[in-house]
């Protein structure tokens, strides 16, 4: 072998793949530790995303940034989600309307129920159910109950002052909901702004918009983007827990970048990159656009955040005691 073969050799083979079993004394910090060994395939990004995740949450100079989609709010792991907040993993939470729409819809008193992929459709409709997914939404459920809850806040809120930023808006949203898994409970509690970049893409927002054509309440989004914007120029270093794509994922980026990218960065989705949408776009991408530092620590992990979350979480809680 020539000198390069065997420097390059020496460089890139350090450390070998180990076997695992698993047994039911097994905890998921000895699950995740073992995903570390067995390094193929996805089980070496959920064992890196855990350690990239405990290192941001230790480094005390990093803006935090939650970012997920709506449709995880409609099942159980909206407990998690709420836990992250309470706990501390969140300086800022970034979501969707439908976020917004399915936690007020639970914490009002509705109720989820499981389903099948495979129900007909058609058949739902006739019957006046909603389906995502496999879950299951009763009409009366979600846009009834969402605006019966809207229009008496807005009622309220109107006579206090005309004008409100969504983050103003979702902080009250949270005060009135007397739910412990509610996100927006715990982001109200915790002191935690709320911004939603497609506030009017949702019932929730559609409410809005039909009371301010009679009250004349104003919806100030710009503000929200101004409290953003000062929260990221103000920290030293930014990093994001990043959940699922579209506008969620996007707007956690693009603040970044006037950061010179995140310094911390775990992505959980399903979409791939080679449809060339943003969902899709790798984080190496992010890259070129600056949102990302080419120096920091990043990975995307490809599965159903229902499932990996709360492993990633558990394994970063693991890192973090280990110290």
């Amino acid at each position: 072998m020539s000198d390069f073969v065997e420097s390059a050799r020496a460089d890139i083979l350090v450390e070998s793949i180990s076997d695992y079993r698993v047994s039911h004394e097994m905890t998921v910090c000895d699950l995740v530790e073992a995903f570390g060994m067995s390094h193929g395939f996805m089980a070496a990004h959920v064992y890196n995303a855990s350690r990239v995740l405990a290192a941001m949450l230790k480094d005390a100079e990093v803006l935090k940034i939650f970012s997920f989609t709506g449709n995880l709010v409609a099942t159980g792991l909206r407990g998690v989600i709420t836990q992250l907040i309470r706990e501390g993993f969140a300086d800022v939470v970034i979501t969707t309307c439908g976020a917004v729409d399915h936690d007020i819809a639970r914490a009002t008193g509705s109720r989820y129920y499981k389903g099948d992929w495979l129900y007909d459709d058609a058949f739902l409709r006739s019957v006046e159910v909603h389906r995502l997914g496999n879950v299951l939404i009763p009409w009366e459920g979600y846009g009834i109950s969402i605006e019966k809850f809207t229009r008496s806040l807005l009622d309220e809120l109107v006579k206090v002052k005309k004008e409100w930023s969504g983050v103003e808006l979702l902080a009250e949203v949270g005060k009135r909901l007397r739910d412990e898994n509610s996100f927006l409970r715990a982001a109200y509690e915790k002191g935690v702004p709320v911004v939603v970049p497609g506030l009017l893409d949702g019932a929730f927002g559609t409410n809005i918009v039909f009371h301010s054509t009679m009250s004349g309440l104003r919806l100030d989004l710009l503000a929200d983007e101004k409290l953003l914007a000062e929260k990221v120029f103000s920290a030293r270093k930014v990093g994001g827990l990043i959940v699922g794509g579209g506008i969620s994922k996007h707007h956690a980026l693009w603040w970044s970048q006037f950061k010179e990218g995140m310094e911390y960065s775990v992505y959980i989705t399903t979409a791939v990159e080679y449809d060339g949408s943003l969902s899709g776009a790798h984080l190496r991408e992010a890259i070129t656009w600056g949102k990302v530092k080419p120096s920091g620590k990043s990975v995307v992990v490809y599965g159903d955040a229902t499932v990996l979350l709360p492993i990633i979480i558990v394994g970063a809680k693991c890192f973090m005691k280990r110290g």
